[in-house]
């Protein structure tokens, strides 16, 4: 009998997961991540839940060849200028929808507001991995699910963003 691979679906918190790798002091390779993904952890849809903006539409577009679904949350701008758009409740909406269609879910996010959906996972035996962005700084409502976190800050080497448009050059 052939040994058949789990169709399992990831839910990334891109904000979460953007800030969470720009204040550990790199940038990541989206590419490469969704590459990682699949290998790791057999990920067949991965969805990024995003805030959108206009000005972003080439960003959009790489991430969507990249094989990327994106669902996207309409952005504000506050007084002060700063963009707000909180995707919590439509990753969760999706993780529901799309519940019978995956074997296993990745979460991609170390915010404790998905407890409730990891813990409704875990009941269920439908989540495979957290994968948390910095070890150091995430919330502790997760910790309770120790042997299913997994963390991103020792793949830097792996998943970093090189701009190799620009490479350093030195003088010899």
């Amino acid at each position: 009998m052939k040994n058949k691979k789990p169709k399992n679906y990831a839910f990334i918190d891109s904000q979460n997961l953007n800030l969470s790798v720009k204040r550990l002091g790199w940038k990541l390779d989206f590419r490469r991540f969704r590459i990682y993904l699949k290998e790791k952890y057999n990920v067949k849809v991965a969805y990024l839940f995003i805030g959108y903006l206009l000005e972003n539409q080439d960003l959009y577009n790489s991430l969507q060849k990249y094989g990327y679904v994106l669902v996207f949350k309409p952005t504000l701008k506050n007084k002060d200028g700063k963009v707000k758009g909180n995707c919590d409740a439509e990753l969760v909406l999706q993780a529901m929808i799309d519940f019978n269609n995956y074997e296993k879910a990745i979460l991609v996010s170390g915010d404790g507001d998905f407890h409730c959906l990891v813990h409704y996972l875990d009941q269920k035996n439908k989540l495979e991995k957290i994968l948390i962005p910095d070890q150091f700084n995430y919330s502790a409502l997760l910790k309770k699910f120790a042997s299913k976190l997994a963390f991103l800050n020792n793949l830097r080497q792996k998943l970093e963003y090189e701009n190799k448009k620009h490479p350093i050059r030195t003088k010899p």
